[in-house]
């Protein structure tokens, strides 16, 4: 694949196409075409493409992702919102009859409607090149979607990387480590530097993968309360869990307290310290400490 890869895209070639057909990169979309062979097989072979898979790419750009996916698939469907790169997209594409190309926002894409054109597809991965500012909103519109994904294969800004990998105890480990690991094992594929894009970023991005669980990683009684408490617990970091809950849900510090103690954690215990188990404990028995009270 590394050959197809090569013969795709170089930074020329590129440079060609979108003077060509006078396309303009976008700061604001947070463009930066992947032009590293290397790379680019990588990220198409950490989606474990089977022959019978179908692919859902987020933002295909020139499309060079898109047509080694293809190569793989059985189906690759593309959300791209520039609808400026369209006669670039068609040149590249030309040719491949299991590809669909939609231009929209794929925040405001209803994603069980694109998975009804995967149903004679074995599984289906994800594929997408996430800009730094709109990285949350894409991963959690795919992870609370309920579509069946079996593996999500993103590049993102190192920093966020480092903070969905992160672990308990540690300065990357937050809300956002919590709630993407409560629904996926996340695991390092390669690291990748500015040299790799046209136009060079002035970050340095790292692809993860994303092994979506068949359900959740603990079981809770109301998942709403569970990240309420993630929330509220990784609000103002320098606060004990016991003054940073009592002030996130409302409720009393005596109540707090002892619902802490319940669980086995130390009141005094901050939020980055605490295991998604420990979390999961920590929210049940508060739905029972709500009772009799307002409503947490």
């Amino acid at each position: 694949m590394s050959n197809e890869a090569q013969s795709l895209l170089t930074p020329t070639r590129l440079k060609g196409l979108l003077a060509k057909h006078g396309v303009t990169l976008k700061k604001q979309l947070g463009q930066n075409f992947l032009v590293d062979a290397n790379v680019l097989t990588q990220i198409v072979d950490a989606a474990e493409i089977e022959a019978e898979d179908g692919v859902f790419e987020i933002g295909p750009g020139a499309g060079v992702v898109t047509r080694l996916a293809a190569l793989e698939a059985k189906k690759v469907i593309a959300v791209e919102k520039d609808r400026t790169l369209q006669p670039i997209l068609k040149e590249w594409l030309d040719g491949l009859f299991n590809v669909e190309v939609h231009y929209a926002d794929v925040l405001k894409v209803r994603l069980a409607d694109i998975w009804t054109a995967f149903a004679e597809c074995q599984r289906v991965s994800v594929i997408a090149n996430l800009p730094y500012y709109i990285t949350t909103p894409i991963l959690f519109h795919l992870l609370d979607s309920g579509v069946p994904i079996a593996n999500l294969v993103i590049m993102v800004q190192k920093e966020v990387a480092d903070r969905l990998m992160a672990r308990p105890g540690g300065k990357d480990y937050g809300a956002l480590t919590v709630a993407v690991q409560y629904r996926a094992q996340v695991e390092p594929v390669l690291q990748v530097g500015p040299g790799a894009f046209v136009p060079p970023p002035a970050v340095d991005s790292t692809v993860v993968r994303l092994r979506v669980l068949a359900s959740p990683k603990v079981h809770v009684r109301d998942e709403q309360l569970l990240f309420r408490v993630v929330r509220g617990a990784f609000a103002t970091r320098r606060k004990t869990l016991l003054n940073a809950l009592s002030a996130h849900l409302g409720l009393p510090k005596t109540t707090v307290k002892e619902v802490l103690e319940s669980a086995g954690v130390d009141p005094l215990r901050r939020g980055e310290t605490l295991s998604i188990e420990e979390f999961a404990k920590i929210s049940d028995l508060l739905v029972d400490a709500a009772s009799g009270q307002e409503r947490v």
